[in-house]
């Protein structure tokens, strides 16, 4: 299955999302969610409750697995299948090798019988015809006729009996069709193969070659069937979507957890705000914005814990939304960082030319890795801060000016140390900003490319800011659109279940 290699994969996404409707309230109106009008054919439907067996339980989990891989080829323009090897040092790789070594070892030491033991050999080449044929496109009979004729398993058994197989030959005419086969990158491969002398070790290596060339056929055939997926994805998520929930029906429950959670903190927020507000009603119920509630569900995701389970209808995006997230922690500490090397050092550095981003430049490598167990942020702190004190001082001795003396330059390296700490004022307001950066990003309609006015502080990382918000919002608005309906029934349950409770098919607003 092909790929292109060289997209940006939200782009994808989000062209794929420019139809995405508007981000009017009136899309999530009490009438709409209330509604019974007919369902549309790739709409989900409400099903019973119902005991779930093995197999239907198995039949889902293959929906997602090709759900989740259409998914990831449609929308990431780097996807590709590659070829692994197991560690050498794992347990797993060192009983290949051990099995490996003596299957090849055993075939060696049959072949220098007198007279030679051909049945192992012929086995190989009878899937060596068979791994043939499988690269061939239709109407190649001419090749096909040749490869069936010259690796008729029967007919070698036959010349084996006689002593008068050659080996080496139908070695060799192997290798000359792997070689008008193969893609271009594996010419070199072929060329090696043609000078390796030993019978065992040559079909060893072309057993290597093949692997190497099911992958490029692979590969190939994803390019080919990206265009097709990004077309058409939108309606094959759903529809997959529909078959794993008729299979498996709790298969929304944690997504109906999610939305539970965003409309209970929306709750307490607007509870908040009531009580701080003189003479408002405290016993009128909030009349909450399903928009709202959605969009703040997908804020949640940037703040996740990823240890746990995600909603269901956001697993094929898992991996960039924790991409993403991991990024914005990283940009929030380089944004704490300047600020607090800007408020302490005062004007002297204000309006130096660069300095934020020599500053910046400096965090960056050192933040690298802050996703993994392993890493130590108060260690890699200490090492900023220790680096911006020296690209400080360096720029106010060659403006002439006093550098920093040994108070301020404590002063400054514990600031910036304190940052881990929690409640710190300085990471939470950074956070605060970030935060409504994105919510102002997912209330644009999708189809406003300009971005919002970035808040104060965040200045410095205004550019990396908007590449991971574009980001974002490319997978929150192509979520949108495929699990649109079945967030609408979600939310029609949950914000109006006093009222009659229409078909699952109403369509959810894409913004």
């Amino acid at each position: 299955m092909p790929l292109n290699d060289d997209q940006s994969s939200d782009s994808d996404s989000s062209r794929l999302s420019e139809s995405t409707a508007s981000s009017s309230d009136s899309e999530y109106s009490r009438q709409s969610f209330n509604s019974d009008s007919s369902s549309k054919p790739s709409s989900p439907a409400s099903s019973p409750p119902k005991m779930v067996t093995f197999d239907e339980l198995m039949a889902a989990a293959r929906n997602l697995t090709n759900l989740t891989l259409a998914h990831e080829i449609a929308v990431n323009a780097n996807f590709c299948i590659k070829h692994g090897d197991l560690p050498q040092n794992s347990f797993v790789g060192t009983v290949k090798q051990i099995l490996h070594k003596a299957f090849w070892d055993c075939l060696e030491s049959e072949l220098n019988e007198d007279p030679p033991e051909y049945e192992h050999a012929i086995k190989l080449f009878a899937e060596i015809k068979e791994i043939l044929l499988s690269f061939l496109t239709p109407g190649a009979n001419r090749i096909q006729n040749q490869i069936c004729e010259v690796l008729d398993t029967d007919l070698i058994r036959q010349q084996a009996e006689h002593n008068a197989v050659d080996i080496h030959g139908l070695a060799n005419y192997i290798i000359n069709t792997m070689g008008k086969l193969c893609a271009p990158i594996r010419d070199n491969d072929i060329k090696q193969l043609k000078a390796t002398g030993n019978i065992v070790e040559l079909l060893r290596q072309i057993f290597h070659v093949l692997d190497l060339m099911k992958m490029d056929m692979a590969n190939y055939t994803i390019q080919n069937l990206r265009p097709y997926l990004q077309r058409n994805l939108v309606d094959y998520e759903r529809t997959k979507f529909q078959e794993i929930l008729e299979e498996t029906p709790s298969a929304l429950d944690l997504t109906t957890e999610w939305i539970k959670e965003s409309i209970e903190d929306e709750l307490s927020s607007t509870s908040d705000e009531s009580s701080s507000s003189p003479g408002a009603d405290s016993s009128s119920k909030p009349n909450l914005s399903p928009t709202l509630v959605l969009n703040n569900g997908y804020l949640k995701l940037l703040q996740w814990d990823y240890h746990k389970t995600i909603p269901e209808t956001l697993i094929t995006d898992e991996v960039r939304l924790q991409e993403l997230r991991e990024k914005l922690n990283q940009l929030k500490i380089i944004a704490c960082v300047c600020l607090i090397t800007n408020n302490t050092v005062g004007a002297a550095i204000v309006n130096v030319p660069d300095l934020a981003d020599q500053l910046k430049r400096t965090s960056f490598p050192l933040l690298e890795g802050m996703n993994k167990k392993t890493f130590d942020l108060k260690e890699a702190l200490n090492a900023i801060s220790v680096q911006i004190c020296s690209q400080v001082n360096r720029s106010l001795s060659e403006r002439g000016l006093p550098t920093l003396n040994t108070e301020m330059q404590n002063n400054l390296m514990g600031q910036i140390a304190s940052i881990v700490e929690e409640n710190n004022p300085v990471s939470s307001l950074i956070d605060k900003r970030i935060q409504f950066f994105m919510k102002s990003l997912l209330a644009l309609p999708s189809f406003q490319k300009c971005m919002p006015t970035m808040p104060g502080g965040l200045s410095v990382i205004q550019t990396e800011m908007e590449f991971v918000g574009s980001q974002y919002a490319s997978i929150v608005n192509f979520n949108k659109q495929v699990y649109g309906p079945f967030y609408a029934s979600i939310l029609r349950k949950l914000l109006f279940s006093e009222a009659p409770r229409g078909k699952a098919e109403t369509e959810a607003p894409a913004n």
